[in-house]
């Protein structure tokens, strides 16, 4: 941090200053080792097959896959320098101080997204709208805490004195915002910025510039942890203990540790496995556990985007924002439940009912629930099984007039497949076909493998998106399109396990329920949500014994967010760097 011991009028300018050191970190960091979701790199992270979901290499993959041998050595892969995303940030804030934070996600410029996940640390760059928003943030949540001034101290300046409580504040505040403790030379740059807000005006303001300076610090907008670069750069060592703390925070709560986590690190308490899963048992109980639970589904499964999308409401005056909020409802609540009343992978695929309110169940066409709100509702198992049939997930991947074979297609290759699909040749035109009566999407579409260039492309895609033409735009149970039968056959090419053909989506959710290079998929999305990057080949041993304990116990994705965190990435990295 930059000497900030000046009048209060400069501490301000240099409180904004200190993001600075968080911009040269920052450029660096989103570009520093193979880059997640785009390029090469991306598809590389798309690996996946044999027995496990782990032996070939996917569609759009590059790196090589290595056999994993030696198992006595961690091979923890490589830590990039993570910056807390923006519903990160928003927690945490409002976790230190109390205030409302729901205004980050609407003012701030929005995050990129690395393989799908808005906390890949390669796409986590600071531009200088976000720096800006960043200072202008701090300014407005520093005033609003210490307006509950009382609330906010660890102790009364009328009675220890206005300097003493400062640096008691320093010292508890800081602990919390860097998630770790402060060293001697930051508590006493902190103390001089105190006073400089401070000089000629009150303690309350010097507390304010204080918390500006913390907000705007490279050490709580980056999740920093310590390397050494003396080390060999194959060195392995330990996360260090509030480092630690920090992983399992973030993973578990999207936030700071608490003061269990904090207690733990300093007593050096988060070292072996059994700690560490004494405390995941321990987080997963916590309510805060379900939110960060449903974050990554959200981002994985893309249910919220439901709530924008846009439809043709000359053809689909029905499609209104209630009945939108409603499908995001649904599936939310559908993944809830499965998630922690059940624990099952296949269950999330495959189940036959799901969540509904009456309104909803009157939009599909199903008898409505006889209670209010959303209640459990069995569907008829010839039409809807699991995640993949139900509207919110149709409706998003299908045109606004008609549906689309492609982007469902495309949806189930990269979401559950892990196989990420290159993008279409430069300066190709994409329009839908028109919707034309007496032909159907099959029809239309037929024309994707009569062009050479798009063939081979679209029938990774479209096999797989035309067995979901049962589904109209919205995602409701159709039996004919523009007057003609359906035919919902499909075709999957180019997996480990699942090729050959099938016909509805019923059918397909089954496939995708008995499949290994599935199971594999959704291993590598979690690894990718917990360590905030994609995975490379040195991850290939971790990767495997999080497979083989995933099959041991049943496919219970409860037990595999431990698993994850006892992990050798998670719990290991390399001492020179991290491996960037």
């Amino acid at each position: 941090m930059i000497d900030l011991s000046r009048k209060r009028g400069a501490a301000v300018s240099c409180a904004a200053g200190a993001i600075a050191f968080g911009l040269s970190m920052g450029g660096c960091s989103g570009l520093i080792g193979p880059a997640s979701g785009t390029g090469t790199a991306g598809g590389s992270a798309g690996a996946s097959g044999g027995s496990s979901g782990l032996g070939t290499a996917g569609v759009g993959s590059t790196i090589p896959v290595p056999v994993c041998t030696d198992v006595t050595t961690a091979k923890p892969g490589r830590t990039p320098l993570r910056r807390l995303d923006l519903a990160e940030y928003a927690q945490t804030v409002h976790d230190l101080l109390n205030v409302d934070t729901s205004d980050v996600t609407s003012t701030f410029p929005p995050d990129n997204t690395g393989l799908g996940f808005t906390n890949n640390a390669d796409v986590l760059t600071v531009n200088s709208l976000l720096a800006e928003k960043y200072m202008t943030a701090s300014e407005t949540y520093a005033a609003a805490a210490v307006a509950n001034l009382t609330t906010l101290l660890p102790c009364n300046q009328m009675t220890v004195g206005e300097d003493a409580c400062a640096k008691q504040f320093i010292t508890a505040f800081g602990l919390r915002a860097f998630r770790r403790p402060l060293t001697t030379d930051e508590s006493t740059t902190l103390f001089n910025l105190y006073t400089a807000g401070k000089t000629g005006a009150t303690f309350s303001d010097g507390i304010t510039v204080l918390i500006e300076g913390f907000l705007q610090s490279a050490d709580f907008l980056y999740r920093v942890e310590a390397t050494d670069p003396s080390a060999p750069l194959t060195s392995v060592t330990p996360v260090a203990p509030y480092e630690m703390a920090t992983r399992l925070s973030y993973f578990f709560w999207g936030t700071f540790p608490d003061q269990m986590l904090f207690d733990a690190a300093g007593a050096g308490q988060l070292s072996t496995a059994a700690q560490i899963k004494a405390q995941v048992t321990r987080m997963m109980a916590d309510p805060r556990a379900k939110v960060a639970v449903a974050s990554f589904h959200d981002e994985w499964l893309s249910s919220g985007l439901v709530v924008g999308a846009q439809k043709d409401m000359t053809m689909f005056p029905e499609f209104t924002d209630a009945i939108r909020g409603d499908m995001q409802q649904e599936a939310s609540t559908f993944i809830d439940q499965v998630f922690w009343t059940d624990g099952k992978l296949e269950t999330l695929l495959s189940a036959p009912y799901s969540y509904m309110n009456q309104e909803l169940a009157k939009f599909y066409g199903v008898t409505p629930p006889t209670a209010a709100g959303f209640q459990k509702v069995m569907l008829d198992p010839t039409q809807r099984a699991g995640i993949v049939t139900q509207p919110a997930i149709l409706a998003v991947n299908a045109k606004p007039n008609q549906t689309s074979p492609v982007a469902r297609g495309k949806y189930i290759r990269e979401q559950f497949l892990c196989q990420q699909l290159p993008p279409p040749p430069v300066g190709l035109v994409i329009v839908a076909p028109n919707v034309t009566p007496g032909s159907t999407t099959r029809q239309r579409f037929a024309m994707h493998e009569q062009v050479a260039s798009c063939a081979a492309c679209h029938k990774l895609m479209d096999g797989i998106g035309l067995g979901f033409e049962q589904y109209d735009p919205l995602g409701r149970w159709r039996t004919t399109d523009q007057g003609l039968p359906i035919d919902a056959s499909g075709t999957i090419i180019s997996t480990d396990d699942m090729n050959g053909d099938f016909t509805g989506g019923v059918e397909l959710a089954t496939k995708l329920a008995g499949s290994a290079q599935v199971r594999g998929c959704v291993i590598r999305q979690w690894f990718r949500f917990a360590n905030g990057r994609s995975e490379i080949p040195a991850d290939q041993c971790t990767l495997q014994s999080l497979n083989d304990q995933f099959d041991a116990e049943g496919h219970d994705m409860r037990q595999l967010l431990g698993n994850i965190a006892m992990s050798d990435a998670f719990r290991y990295k390399l001492t020179q760097g991290g491996g960037q």
